[in-house]
């Protein structure tokens, strides 16, 4: 009914890093607007006077709160539940106001400080949690060899945690995997990330370059990249590795020196701000992550018409690739396993031609038009549900 859009709220910390989350937030959010017409709010908690990094339809309205929870980077640990404390009350009593003055229909959270309170607020809207981070990973408080204070933490922490998610009206995770693994939830439902664009030329398989987008992080294996690619560079003399991403690189260049590789044909760089370019530019994506909660670097990659190889890590390589089909999956964490995908595929061009073109088409499920479709089928089902 055009006279009365659907009227939609997103609960998000921050819009202005150049964050996976926040790419794939502005794209469906300006995709709801701009073709379905719906009526779309976003609620900010942080970086009110910072630019939004991507850019958002001007049909969308965005409330900053300006509750700054970032403040508390700064402050010590007893000061930290201080102010954490009253910075928390105050965003409760703030998202209150803000949800009963719009009264939408339905409220997305992204899962951060609001999932201890929201589904408590008398707003009349449906309330959906948005998941973009596999379960094994969510909030990870690392119990092996811990503490028994930090061990009962964890578990008053993850049933009180069950105890929110229980009470959404969906909680919606990226692969099937995922939701297989919330088995104590009976309102799991799995939408994957939607493509985040539609490339102009695709990587014509020329260019001797294997390429990396991720953050300098230790879930994304950096580490266990240079060590594979220490060995591939032995026997691939005409190959190069360039890896693009946000972080403190200084640590892997030092174990670029300590592999003696040679640092002329294998470079970090920062962040880039044309990533189709690069893609193209090169003829194999590599993704050494730990884990992944979907992996969009891969359906990106596969759109630019580049095979994959990949860490069989939990859960995202192995729900959009399709083994020896559109790429390789190694085994999990053995760097060895991820060299001998990559001499596989930079050793057999032809391979790398059928799988390309594979990857062209197998990704074209995850287009944006495919994922909003199955949102707008989400939301209408439980409009009708009231």
């Amino acid at each position: 009914d055009t006279n009365n859009p659907l009227k939609i709220v997103y609960v998000t910390p921050a819009l202005y890093m150049a964050g996976g989350v926040e790419r794939v937030l502005t794209l469906k959010a300006n995709y709801f607007a701009e073709h379905f017409g719906y009526d779309i709010t976003i609620i900010l908690t942080e970086g009110k006077d910072k630019p939004l990094f991507y850019p958002l339809s001007d049909k969308i309205k965005v409330i900053h709160l300006d509750v700054n929870f970032e403040e508390l980077w700064f402050c010590s640990f007893v000061k930290k539940i201080l102010v954490y404390l009253k910075k928390q009350y105050r965003y409760r009593r703030l998202l209150t106001a803000a949800l009963m003055r719009l009264r939408p229909d339905i409220t997305i959270s992204l899962l951060r400080r609001e999932i201890n309170f929201i589904t408590g607020i008398k707003d009349g809207s449906r309330k959906i949690g948005e998941l973009h981070i596999n379960r094994a990973n969510y909030r990870n408080f690392d119990t092996e060899g811990a503490g028994f204070v930090k061990r009962c933490f964890s578990r008053l922490w993850s049933y009180n945690l069950l105890c929110h998610l229980k009470r959404l009206d969906r909680l919606v995770v990226l692969t099937e995997k995922d939701r297989e693994a919330w088995m104590e939830l009976d309102n799991v439902v799995a939408i994957p990330d939607p493509l985040s664009f539609t490339p102009v030329s695709v990587s014509q398989q020329t260019v001797r370059r294997v390429v990396a987008i991720a953050r300098y992080s230790h879930e994304k294996g950096i580490d266990l990249l240079l060590k594979a690619w220490a060995e591939v560079e032995k026997s691939n003399v005409d190959w190069r590795l360039d890896v693009f991403g946000d972080g403190d690189r200084s640590v892997y260049e030092k174990q670029i020196d300590e592999l003696h590789i040679d640092c002329h044909r294998c470079e970090l760089h920062g962040r880039t701000n044309d990533v189709e370019h690069e893609y193209v530019q090169s003829s194999l994506l590599v993704v050494s992550s730990r884990f992944e909660g979907f992996g969009m670097v891969i359906t990106e990659a596969m759109v630019c018409g580049l095979p994959v190889v990949a860490f069989d890590c939990p859960w995202g390589p192995r729900s959009i690739l399709t083994e020896g089909e559109d790429g390789l999956l190694a085994e999990n964490g053995n760097w060895i396993s991820l060299a001998q995908g990559l001499v596989a595929l930079i050793n057999d061009a032809d391979m790398r031609q059928t799988m390309a073109i594979a990857a062209q088409r197998n990704v074209r499920r995850f287009r944006i038009e495919q994922i909003a479709q199955q949102w707008r089928l989400l939301f209408e089902k439980m409009i009708n549900q009231q």
